[in-house]
């Protein structure tokens, strides 16, 4: 009888531990957003040129090919080699294929095509096989060997040109980008055959699944080596993670190793990505609109006017790709942008002294300057808040300084500026600069398109709210709320106690609305100030929306940071927040 109980109790245990189990894995697996990725097509067909190897290379590598991507006339006129663009070279990761290159390829041309071919791109592809590199890993040295060869190749396609390459630039995908990495271990590579290295969804801190000493060996000594030669190590590196959609490789495994002294490497999730905000599964982060149109134009941002070819300038590189892909200001890149600009011109000067301004402008016939004098509100007011509906790369908010009431001359403070999904942002701190006497908002003449601009000063301490999370054992069925009952336009709601993998919670935002015709939009913006894998929601209101809480990165154990709910909100609105525990999203974690 007693050892019937007990073989009861263990039956028990088990089928608890699998219905766990099961719970888990099904958030892992289908507890994400819905695919928000545009699909990218070519607007002719696709042509792969197969580059013709040395002999000796070709029966070294009998499995392995190397291709150039093209299309509709482009691909005809370079079946005639030499090439005379900019080498980019696509490493497919596991099961991948060479043709993966066409999305990235295609929105190459067609930028290529707007500009009238005063630069291009050359995209290269490997053909790996479609070898199963992340299950077997006796291929990897391999197939890092063959691009080491791969490049000499592709450099010979330029000989003789005026502006010839010296160096390729790197997109990998998958374990394409871990092979990327190893070419520095090859004793006999040279650093500078590459000039920029972009991964895809790249597991660079360890193996999904280390299965055989292969795979591990490979990881050992490529991390190793990035680590203790990072100080020497110049090859600007952009990891770039699918988020939560990705289930083969969960982002934590992509971010490249923070050194205090390594600058030149970046690592951020897609959903972070300003122009981009979505999260992509493990295929389509190669082939999604929105993220392969940001690499596009960070690529032609790179390009050296004097040499037509990829900047060797690191600096330069890194604001290139801190430009796309971490903080956008809604501005053209510029390498030394001009921070005074003129003010002059006829235009109008209209000055306003209330704290809270709204502007719709609508068929302008003439420019406006609006000004605010920033002496009284410093006694007052800690930070002051400005947003435009209009979404152009033209400057619309400056500074002046030491002035009465008009400047001629004006700082540019839109470089400050954020770009959010439909509106750019400023918040300034007003000690921050005590020079400025007034702030300056840009209204355009415009014909036919309507757009609101909005500033509002106030105190830090009635924006900033704090909601501690609720305890992870409360399987939510307790909760915490927060009322924000001012007008405000910006709110930061401190989420305290949250910075654990294992943590993961559910935010409901409700919205409650006066009478207005027009649509009203929010935008909940949840901010991790210690990694860039910040998620944005937009949402109409009055509406009820719920936001998933939960991390790719742990929160280090010497940062202080909080991470932040930040509320871009409508000033007729009112707006609850509650969060509990989500246990489901706790076991997929």
């Amino acid at each position: 009888m007693f050892l019937h109980s007990v073989n009861l109790w263990n039956l028990a245990f088990y089928v608890f531990m699998v219905f766990m189990a099961t719970l888990g894995l099904w958030d892992v697996f289908f507890g994400f957003e819905e695919n928000k990725c545009s699909m990218s097509y070519m607007f002719e067909y696709p042509e792969y040129q197969k580059i013709e190897l040395p002999k000796k290379l070709a029966k070294r590598y009998p499995a392995y090919e190397l291709y150039l991507y093209g299309e509709g006339s482009y691909a005809e006129e370079h079946k005639i080699l030499p090439l005379t663009g900019i080498p980019v070279l696509f490493l497919p990761g596991n099961a991948g294929s060479y043709k993966q290159v066409r999305s990235i390829g295609s929105i190459a041309l067609r930028k290529a095509e707007d500009i009238d071919f005063k630069y291009h791109f050359d995209f290269f592809s490997v053909n790996f096989n479609e070898e199963l590199v992340a299950l077997y890993g006796g291929s990897l040295q391999k197939q890092t060997k063959f691009v080491h060869e791969c490049i000499k190749t592709i450099l010979k396609l330029y000989k003789g040109q005026e502006f010839a390459p010296k160096s390729v630039a790197i997109i990998g995908h998958s374990m394409g980008g871990l092979v990327a990495r190893a070419l520095l271990t090859l004793k006999n590579f040279k650093h500078d055959l590459i000039n920029l290295l972009i991964t895809q969804a790249t597991p660079h801190v360890a193996p999904v699944m280390p299965l055989d000493r292969f795979i591990t060996d490979f990881y050992t000594t490529v991390n190793n080596y990035w680590i203790l030669n990072a100080r020497h190590i110049n090859l600007t590196t952009l990891s770039v993670a699918g988020g939560f959609r990705d289930y083969q490789v969960r982002s934590g495994l992509t971010f490249l190793p923070k050194l205090s002294h390594h600058t030149s490497a970046l690592s951020v999730v897609s959903s972070a990505v300003p122009k981009t905000w979505v999260s992509t599964d493990h295929l389509s982060i190669v082939w999604c609109k929105q993220l392969q149109l940001t690499t596009v134009r960070a690529f032609f941002d790179l390009i050296d006017a004097d040499t037509k070819q990829i900047t060797q300038n690191s600096k330069k590189k890194l604001s290139v790709l801190t430009h796309h892909f971490i903080r956008h200001p809604s501005k053209h890149f510029e390498e030394n942008p001009a921070i005074i600009s003129d003010l002059t011109g006829t235009s109008m000067w209209v000055p306003v002294k209330v704290s809270k301004w709204t502007y719709v402008a609508y068929n302008e016939s003439e420019k406006i300057y609006f000004t605010f004098p920033l002496e009284n509100h410093r006694k007052i007011y800690t930070h002051v808040y400005c947003q435009s509906t209009m979404l152009d790369t033209n400057s619309w908010i400056f500074a002046c300084i030491n002035s009465t009431s008009m400047c001629q001359q004006g700082v540019d403070l839109s470089w400050k500026a954020e770009l959010l999904p439909t509106i750019k942002t400023l918040t300034l701190r007003l000690q921050d600069y005590p020079s400025l006497s007034h702030l300056v908002v840009y209204v355009p003449s415009v014909h036919g398109s309507k757009f609101v601009v909005d500033c509002e000063f106030f105190k830090k301490e009635t924006r900033s709210i704090q909601l501690p999370v609720t305890h992870l054992f409360s399987f939510g069925l307790s909760s915490r709320k927060v009322m924000l009952n001012t007008n405000g336009l910006y709110y930061n709601i401190e989420l305290l106690n949250f910075g654990q993998i294992y943590q993961a919670f559910k935010i409901n935002v409700v919205s409650k609305c006066s009478a207005v015709k027009e649509e009203i939009t929010s935008i909940y913006k949840l901010h991790i100030p210690w990694s860039y894998e910040d998620s944005l929601t937009v949402a109409q209101a009055p509406s009820s929306t719920e936001i998933s809480l939960k991390l790719h990165i742990a929160q280090p154990e010497n940062d202080s940071h909080v991470a932040l709910l930040k509320m871009y909100t409508s000033s007729d609105c009112r707006y609850e927040v509650t969060i509990k525990t989500s246990f489901s999203q706790i076991l997929g974690q």
